[in-house]
């Protein structure tokens, strides 16, 4: 038996303590599904997606201001796909393009250069929401709109950085240990350990997961996303359960410091904000906002609040790690990939959508 047969066979008869694992990268969720790692951990192995899919911590309000933006003749509004299906208060983007508001599916923000640069007579807004891994895209195309003196190119942004969520999904946690008997309630929202953000890391390092490892008392291991780099790093994660360490078992692509260039680009036109979370509420110094002097390039993205979810949607449950998505009321039911109720049912790399189209029950 090689050492990799000798890890899975670990992982299948585990039966030390119960170990919870929160992965927060949406890629990572949507590997884990497709490998179908869950099915190879004993029950004592619980893995937990948490809020790493950038379109389901985007908030209602968020995509609510898109759509009143997109309902001014001036502006023309630019989005990723799977932002278009993301239920708002009342409606979604594709349902308003589907009544004539003025909304483009792109492949790539810098597509909106040329449109903006042949169209000067509107704004080209792009919904601008991910997390550390995409902000340099966001940086480039400002730089470059800046360059070639093209005016009417602009952001709603709605990105958001990892180290403060974390903090606050391990404080919530930690709040509902105290609060309740363990003995006598399930282990709502308990974390052991983490699953760092592997593309997140190859922008901002992996420094930072080495502090949150210090003041959560949790370790942290940093992984790459084929199906035997995530099962060798839930294997060292159950080593190093109750350890305040971080590990990076993703050195071909992540390193301490992360990538200077990219680092430096979004710096240069963004700064930390206070952002909106969904079901989180505001979480001060989350997000990254335009700085002062490109604020030119702003559609406004400030003011935002919270959500308007569907009646019986558990989504933020689901993305702190409260309740499996088999445990909310509307999945598969009401909610469906054809149908979503909830942001965490649109996204490919969403929690609900992965456990509906890979028939997880744990």
């Amino acid at each position: 038996m090689n050492s990799f047969d000798k890890i899975k066979a670990y992982l299948s008869s585990y039966d030390g303590p119960d170990v919870h694992i929160m992965e927060v990268c949406g890629t990572h969720t949507a590997s884990i599904a497709k490998n179908g790692i869950p099915a190879m951990l004993s029950p004592h192995i619980r893995l937990i997606s948490g809020p790493g899919c950038p379109v389901c911590v985007t908030v209602t309000d968020y995509i609510d201001r898109l759509i009143a933006l997109s309902q001014n003749e001036k502006n023309v509004i630019c989005s990723f796909g799977d932002l278009l299906r993301v239920p708002g208060s009342e409606s979604s983007l594709s349902l308003a393009r589907a009544d004539g508001a003025h909304i483009e599916m792109v492949y790539s923000p810098v597509q909106m250069l040329d449109k903006a640069r042949r169209d000067p007579d509107h704004d080209y807004i792009f919904a601008a929401v991910g997390f550390e891994t995409t902000a340099p895209v966001y940086a480039l195309l400002i730089d470059e709109a800046e360059r070639l003196g093209i005016p009417n190119v602009k952001l709603l942004t709605g990105l958001k950085t990892m180290p403060q969520v974390i903090r606050w999904v391990v404080s919530s946690a930690k709040s509902a240990g105290e609060t309740t008997e363990r003995e006598d309630k399930s282990d709502e929202g308990r974390i052991d350990g983490f699953l760092a953000p592997g593309h997140v890391c190859a922008v901002t390092g992996y420094g930072e997961y080495e502090k949150l490892a210090a003041e959560t008392g949790m370790p942290f291991v940093v992984s790459g996303f084929t199906g035997p780099q995530l099962i060798a790093s839930i294997f060292r994660l159950v080593q190093l359960r109750g350890k305040d360490t971080c590990e990076n078992l993703y050195p071909e692509v992540v390193s301490r410091s992360g990538n200077a260039p990219a680092k430096s680009a979004v710096k240069k036109y963004f700064e930390p904000c206070d952002a909106a979370w969904r079901g989180m509420g505001i979480i001060p110094m989350s997000g990254l906002c335009l700085r002062q002097d490109y604020m030119h390039r702003d559609a406004g993205s400030f003011g935002l609040t919270g959500d308007h979810a569907g009646r019986g949607c558990r989504c933020a449950s689901v993305l702190t790690g409260k309740i499996r998505p088999t445990e909310c009321p509307l999945f598969g039911k009401a909610c469906t990939p054809q149908n979503p109720n909830g942001a965490c049912m649109v996204s490919q790399e969403g929690s609900c959508y992965n456990w509906y189209v890979g028939g997880r029950t744990r």
